[in-house]
C-alpha cells in the first residue's frame, strides 16, 4: 500500500515520532497469524467485536513432573497453533503477587484474551501450600526448568512465549536453553544470568542471620531507595511474604536460587560454539532496580538481532506492578515483532484500528534485513529479524535499547 503525502503522528508509552509513510511500497508480514480466524484486516478494521470476550474462569491444576507436584492455575484453552502466554514468578512471591497487577492491567487484558494463559508456581510456594517435610530437596533451578515441559505437555502446547520475573525469568530461559524448540519468545524481568560468587553468597548468609527473611528477600525485589522510603508497596509486600507465602518452603526456595549457576550462554561469535538463547526476548528493568547490572550481563550474551532492552524510566523493582501500562506497551509490541496482533485499536487515537509504529518498524526493518521462510499452513513461524533503533526509520541497530 502506498500512502503519498501523509504523516500518521503516532502516539505511544514508548515511543513519541512523527513517521513518513511517502514512498514504502507494499507492506508484507509473511509470519503474521490473524488473532481471529475469518476475518481480514479490512474487516478488522471496522470490527468493535476484534477483542472478543472470553472465558475468563482460572482453573487450577497439581501436575505431576519428574521432581514432584508443580502448582499451575490456567485460563482459556489452546487456540491452533497459536502458543500459551507461560509466566514464572519471583523468589518470595507466587503467581498472584507477582503478576495480577500486570494481567489484571485493562489493555493487558485486551491482548491476553486471545492467548490461553498459564500461571506456574515454584512447588510449595502458591497460597495455602502445605509445609514441605524435614529433609524435603527442593529442586534446583535446572530441575525447575526441566518441570516445564510436564506442563507443556499436560494441556497440549504446541510452545509457549515465557515471561518471567527474576528467579522466574532465570527458570524460563534454562527452559528455553534445554528445550528450544517449546519457546517462541521469552520477557525477561530483573534477570541475572550469574551464580553467586563466595562474597555475595557469604553476604546472603550474613543478611540472613540478621535479617527477617521477608526483609532479606524484599532487599533482592526493591532498590536500596524504595527500601529506604518504605513505601506503601514494599510495606504491602513485606506483609505480604510473610503471611502469604509458607516460610519454610520460600527459605528452600531462597537457598537454592541463591545457588544456582551461571547460565551457559555467549553472545553468538564471542566463543567458539556459543549456545544463547535462540528465540527473541524482550529484556526488561527498571532504571532504580537491584537487578540493572545483572540484566545488562544477560545482553551481552544474547543474539543482538533478536534482543530489545527495555530500561524503564521511573521504575524500581518491580516494573510489572508500578509501571503496568508501560510493561502491556512494550509487551504488545514485542507480540507484534513475531507477527501476532496486526490491529489493535488505540483508544488514544480517533477514527478506528490502526497499523501501530510497531508494525510499521516491523515491515521497514524486513525489507531491511533477511528474513525467515514464510510459515505455511500452521508452520511454527521463526522471528528473525534486525530490531531498529529509536532514532529513526531504516537504520537498523543490533540490540534496541528502549527508555521509557
Amino acid at each position: 500500500m502506498k500512502v503519498l503525502g501523509h504523516k500518521i503522528q503516532l502516539l505511544t508509552g514508548l515511543l513519541l515520532h512523527d513517521v513518513t509513510m511517502a514512498g514504502l511500497q507494499e507492506l508484507r508480514f509473511p509470519e503474521e497469524k490473524p488473532l481471529l480466524r475469518g476475518q481480514d484486516g479490512a474487516e478488522l478494521e471496522n470490527s468493535d467485536a476484534f477483542l472478543l470476550a472470553v472465558d475468563t474462569d482460572w482453573k487450577e491444576h497439581d501436575i505431576e513432573t519428574p521432581y514432584g507436584l508443580l502448582h499451575v492455575v490456567i485460563r482459556g484453552s489452546p487456540k491452533g497453533n497459536r502458543p500459551a502466554i507461560l509466566t514464572y514468578h519471583d523468589v518470595g512471591l507466587n503467581h498472584k503477587l507477582c503478576f495480577n497487577t500486570f494481567f489484571n492491567f485493562e489493555d493487558m487484558q485486551e491482548i491476553t484474551k486471545h492467548f490461553v494463559v498459564c500461571h506456574v508456581d515454584a512447588p510449595g510456594q502458591q497460597v495455602g501450600a502445605s509445609q514441605f517435610p524435614q529433609g524435603y530437596q527442593f529442586p534446583s533451578m535446572e530441575q525447575l526448568a526441566a518441570m516445564l515441559p510436564s506442563v507443556v505437555q499436560h494441556f497440549g502446547f504446541k510452545y509457549v512465549i515465557g515471561i518471567g520475573v527474576g528467579a522466574g525469568a532465570y527458570v524460563l530461559a534454562k527452559f528455553a536453553l534445554i528445550f528450544p524448540d517449546l519457546v517462541e519468545g521469552l520477557v525477561l524481568i530483573n534477570i541475572d544470568p550469574n551464580g553467586k560468587g563466595w562474597i555475595d553468597w557469604a553476604a546472603t548468609k550474613l543478611s540472613g542471620l540478621t535479617s527477617t527473611l521477608p526483609d532479606t528477600v524484599l532487599s533482592h525485589l526493591f532498590s536500596q531507595e524504595e527500601l529506604v522510603s518504605n513505601t506503601e508497596l514494599v510495606q504491602s509486600y513485606r506483609q505480604q511474604i510473610g503471611n502469604v507465602v509458607n516460610q519454610a518452603n520460600l527459605q528452600l526456595f531462597w537457598n537454592m536460587y541463591n545457588s544456582r549457576r551461571d547460565l551457559d550462554m555467549n553472545r553468538p561469535g564471542t566463543v567458539p560454539n556459543a549456545k544463547t538463547l535462540r528465540c527473541p526476548v524482550m529484556l526488561v528493568v527498571g532504571d532504580n532496580a537491584p537487578a540493572e547490572d545483572g540484566v545488562v550481563e544477560c545482553n551481552s550474551k544474547l543474539d543482538p538481532t533478536t534482543t530489545t532492552f527495555l530500561k524503564m524510566a521511573d521504575s524500581g523493582g518491580l516494573p510489572q506492578v508500578t509501571q503496568p501500562g508501560k510493561l502491556t506497551e512494550a509487551f504488545k509490541y514485542f507480540l507484534q515483532g513475531m507477527g501476532y496482533i496486526a490491529y489493535l485499536k488505540d483508544r488514544r487515537l480517533s477514527g478506528g484500528a490502526v497499523p501501530s509504529a510497531s508494525m510499521t518498524r516491523l515491515a521497514r526493518s524486513r525489507t531491511a534485513s533477511l528474513t525467515s521462510a514464510s510459515s505455511v499452513d500452521g508452520s511454527r513461524p521463526q522471528a528473525c529479524t534486525h530490531s531498529e533503533s529509536s532514532e529513526g526509520l531504516g537504520q537498523v541497530n543490533h540490540t534496541m535499547e528502549v527508555s521509557c
